[in-house]
């Protein structure tokens, strides 16, 4: 699917907001309704859109957050990333390039379960290292 400048706006307005609702949507895009329901369902089929979620914040909800960089053997990035995937407190899998393969976000409410996650991470055939940092605070200028 190839995405055209209206497309790009609409994903730009979910980034913002994705509780907009439709009848929002088309308002804010000067579009009709049955143009952004067809859009999204079209941007959904294909993948570009792969869920809606909410953003909350870190500090009030007391969830521990951490990025973790893997180092993988050869061939077994797939089905690593596979496994890595359906780890419930793992929020999104990222390749990378350097030193890494690939970048974990990790999300969970405890330190305990942050250590099951890692263990669990660690214990994937194909991982071959990894380096993990807690994310404490967010920074803003």
């Amino acid at each position: 699917m190839t995405q055209d400048d209206t497309d790009r706006r609409l994903l730009t307005a979910l980034r913002g907001d994705a509780r907009m609702s439709v009848t929002e949507l088309a308002h804010s895009l000067g579009i009709s309704r049955t143009t952004v329901r067809q859009r999204m369902d079209a941007l959904v089929a294909s993948g570009r859109i792969r869920r809606f979620t909410i953003e909350t914040d870190v500090a009030w909800e007391n969830e521990i957050r951490a990025i973790t960089m893997v180092e993988l053997q050869g061939s077994m990035s797939r089905a690593v990333i596979r496994q890595l995937n359906r780890i419930p407190d793992v929020a999104a899998v990222y390749a990378t390039s350097g030193v890494w393969d690939l970048v974990v976000e990790i999300r969970t409410d405890t330190l305990a379960g942050f250590d099951r996650v890692l263990r669990e991470i660690r214990e994937i055939p194909g991982v071959v290292s990894s380096q993990s940092c807690l994310l404490l605070a967010h920074m803003t200028s």
